[in-house]
């Protein structure tokens, strides 16, 4: 018997299928598939990474207004919302096209147990929204010395009775 490599694609397909069989219709995934990205919605792309003093978040968002973008902290979550109104037309002699594009989003993301929450900071420059999130100082372990008390000997307690 030969062995197959486990495809999680692969199995998440064939459920996709065997719930169209029993129900007869398509999954909403396969549905939203199958939408024009002006029916979807719009959703920036985000960058995480790590560096030695904090965590990093970048999400693209071309066009946007900085005061159209809004960074929050709730607990342990970030959230970027916002709302993209773009807008572009040409006129010519013979010519004219205009395209809108348009509509609210938010990404939200757990942050890790050591991110300082309350030093978060928010840059934007030429579309890129940068979130910057310092960690948390480590807690070091204390280094408590122990001290042994002596005993006092009993012969000099017996000289301490004797010169009283």
């Amino acid at each position: 018997m030969a062995m197959e490599r486990w495809s999680p694609f692969r199995e998440l397909e064939e459920l996709r299928r065997h719930f169209e069989d029993i129900f007869g219709r398509p999954s909403l995934a396969a549905m939203w598939r199958h939408l024009p990205i002006r029916e979807r919605g719009w959703v920036p792309s985000i960058e995480v990474f790590e560096k030695e003093d904090k965590y990093v978040v970048k999400a693209e968002l071309p066009g946007m207004k900085e005061e159209d973008i809004d960074v929050s902290v709730v607990g342990d979550t970030l959230t970027i919302k916002g709302e993209r109104k773009a807008e572009s037309e040409v006129k010519e002699e013979d010519y004219y096209c205009c395209e809108r594009s348009y509509g609210s989003f938010f990404r939200s993301m757990a942050l890790p147990s050591n991110a300082d929450v309350k030093k978060v900071e928010a840059s934007y420059e030429d579309g890129v929204l940068e979130v910057s999130l310092p960690k948390v100082a480590e807690v070091k372990p204390k280094k408590i010395s122990v001290s042994a008390k002596k005993k006092e000997k009993a012969s000099s307690k017996k000289q301490g009775k004797a010169n009283k």
